[in-house]
C-alpha cells in the first residue's frame, strides 16, 4: 500500500522570508496534496482549476477570494472548491496552508 505519514504536518514546511514556498507532500493519480508557506503580503492571483479541491488553513490568516466572494482564513478555516470557482489568496500575515486537489474525480461512476 502506498500511503504517507507525517507525524506533525506543521514541521514538514516553513514560510520563506520572501515569497511563497510550496511542497509536495503527496501526489498520485487520484489526488495531489501540496503544503504552502506565505510570508506576509504575497498573493496567488485569481485563478481557477478543472478539478475540485480544498483549503486546509493551518497558521496566519488570509484574504480569500472565492467567486464574488472574499473571506478571512485563520488557523482551522477549511474551504471546499467546486472545479472552475475562480480564487485567489493574499496572506495577510505569514500564512502555511494545505492544498488537496482531486484529480480522478469519474472514479467510481
Amino acid at each position: 500500500m502506498n500511503y504517507a505519514f507525517f507525524a506533525s504536518l506543521q514541521e514538514q514546511f516553513s514560510i520563506p522570508d520572501r515569497g511563497i514556498l510550496s511542497r509536495v507532500l503527496h501526489k498520485d493519480e487520484n489526488v495531489n496534496i501540496t503544503a504552502f508557506g506565505f510570508c506576509a503580503g504575497q498573493e496567488l492571483s485569481g485563478h481557477s482549476a478543472p478539478t475540485p479541491a480544498v483549503l486546509y488553513f493551518l497558521e496566519g490568516q488570509a484574504e480569500v477570494q472565492l467567486g464574488e466572494d472574499r473571506v478571512v482564513a485563520q488557523p482551522g478555516s477549511f474551504i471546499y472548491m467546486p472545479p472552475m470557482l475562480p480564487h485567489g489568496i493574499l496572506a495577510q500575515e505569514a500564512t502555511k496552508m494545505l492544498l488537496i486537489q482531486f484529480k480522478n474525480t469519474s472514479a467510481g461512476r
